[in-house]
């Protein structure tokens, strides 16, 4: 195959694509068998080739082209390019209706059909207003009540404008009165102020002290509960515990034996017989002394040479007992 052959296969396959990616992108599909229907609007503003045709809000088909009719007064043929095994009918209705975006759309609305279509024939349409229609009603609507409004405010404006100056003047000038009043009393309490703001920074300056002690205190405690978490405290309570018990062993065995009036103990703390004798020795000691102390030389005698007459004298001495029930006599014989 020659050189020649070879470029111009080449140009026509070019060629070709060309043709088909433009279609595509104009929205036809030349190797598609989908079908074309008519629709003709009086006005399709924001309407484009490729527009998509939606029915129930699925998009069932694209708009193929859009053709200008002046013999029938300029109104505007639609091609309407439908995907296979769509089925349209003498009353389905092509409504021409736009997006907030401001783009048009086609949507299909089915009825009951007495004939159906095969392709190439007419439908029937509807347009609404969109939203520049919409935005033109609200217009024509709020004019006359913009316009009753504006005067309404101008009239209320003439009525309280000398008033509102008057009420707006004196505001500023009690505002400045104020400010100047602010002032005055700033001004007078300068030192109060200076004094208030050097103890803020004293107590400042103490609360920082005290945080810095508090964080030593904390410490110390952290520190101490390591110490008790390390000591062996168990076995210093269970040492105390055994000396717990063995100091109420040995209080009960000396309860026991205080209590038993068979032991000596016993004996010499509850029975009575032994105070009284203690009593009554104490006391008969104490009439001694007294005596001993009041006629000494009943009980000694001095001689400085040795002799003398010697002289028998008998002393009688009567003891009561502290009971006060037995009186005994004893004679003493004392040699002079």
């Amino acid at each position: 195959m020659s050189k020649e052959i070879k470029v111009a296969l080449l140009a026509i396959v070019a060629i070709a694509a060309l043709v088909l990616g433009f279609n595509f992108l104009r929205g036809s599909n030349l190797l598609s068998s989908d079908s074309t229907y008519y629709a003709t609007y009086p006005s399709v503003e924001g309407l484009n080739v490729g527009a998509p045709v939606v029915l129930n809000g699925i998009k069932v088909g694209q708009v193929k082209n859009l053709e200008l009719q002046p013999k029938k007064g300029n109104v505007v043929r639609v091609a309407l390019e439908m995907q296979e095994g769509i089925v349209l009918g003498d009353s389905t209705v092509a409504s021409l209706g736009g997006t907030l975006l401001g783009s048009k759309t086609i949507s299909l609305s089915l009825g009951r059909n007495n004939k159906i279509f095969e392709g190439g024939e007419e439908l029937l349409t509807e347009s609404d207003a969109g939203i520049a229609g919409l935005a033109t009603a609200l217009q024509a609507r709020a004019l006359p009540v913009l316009s009753s409004l504006d005067s309404t405010l101008r009239h209320v404006n003439g009525i309280i404008n000398k008033d509102a100056e008057t009420n707006i003047q004196g505001t500023l000038l009690s505002a400045r009165n104020s400010t100047e009043a602010l002032q005055k009393l700033i001004m007078d309490n300068q030192a109060n102020v200076n004094q208030i703001t050097r103890n803020l920074a004293q107590m400042s300056s103490a609360l920082n002290q005290t945080t810095g002690k508090l964080d030593r205190i904390a410490v110390n405690f952290s520190q101490l509960s390591d110490s008790l978490k390390q000591a062996p405290v168990g076995s210093a309570v269970r040492r105390l515990d055994a000396t717990m018990a063995e100091a109420q062993t040995t209080v009960a065995s000396l309860n026991r034996a205080l209590n038993d009036t068979k032991g000596s103990m016993g004996k010499l703390i509850n029975d009575t017989t032994l105070y009284n004798s203690l009593n009554s020795t104490a006391s008969s000691a104490d009439a001694l002394l007294l005596d001993m102390k009041t006629n000494p030389k009943r009980y000694v005698h001095f001689s400085v040479f040795g002799g003398g007459s010697k002289k028998k004298t008998e002393v009688e001495t009567t003891t009561t007992k502290p009971n006060g029930t037995t009186i005994d006599k004893e004679v003493k014989t004392t040699i002079k």
